[in-house]
């Protein structure tokens, strides 16, 4: 898979429903957004359009029909736009950042025995 796009709010709820199930066409994406959002069929096509271009979905013809499948890793997307994310709000520093979520987050037990778990490894690289 090719290196994860800047893509809007609109369309990360389109990549969700391709990352849950591909492939699949542009009609059964709007009948899968049609349970969550009050979006035009022309609405979810034109997003679909625009992540193609983008080089977030690819597709194949099979007849008449276009199968849309993720040209991009869901994990690769988060991680792009996490960094997009610390860099916009806390200029890329990432201990600003995770001081906040910790002091004003509230977390059970078992997520903070995971960072800690995870600090842990990092610490002994």
């Amino acid at each position: 898979m090719s290196e994860a796009p800047r893509i809007s709010e609109a369309e990360w709820r389109v990549m969700k429903v391709f990352w849950a199930k591909a492939p699949q066409t542009a009609n059964e994406v709007v009948a899968a957004l049609e349970k969550t959002s009050n979006w035009r069929p022309k609405t979810v096509k034109t997003l679909i359009n625009r992540l193609v271009k983008k080089g977030a979905l690819r597709y194949t013809k099979d007849g008449r029909t276009y199968l849309y499948s993720p040209a991009v890793e869901e994990a690769a997307c988060v991680h792009a736009e996490s960094r997009s994310f610390l860099q916009r709000v806390y200029g890329g520093a990432l201990k600003p950042m995770l001081t906040t979520f910790i002091e004003h987050e509230d977390l059970t037990t078992d997520e903070i025995a995971e960072l800690k778990r995870l600090l842990d490894k990092k610490g002994r690289k």
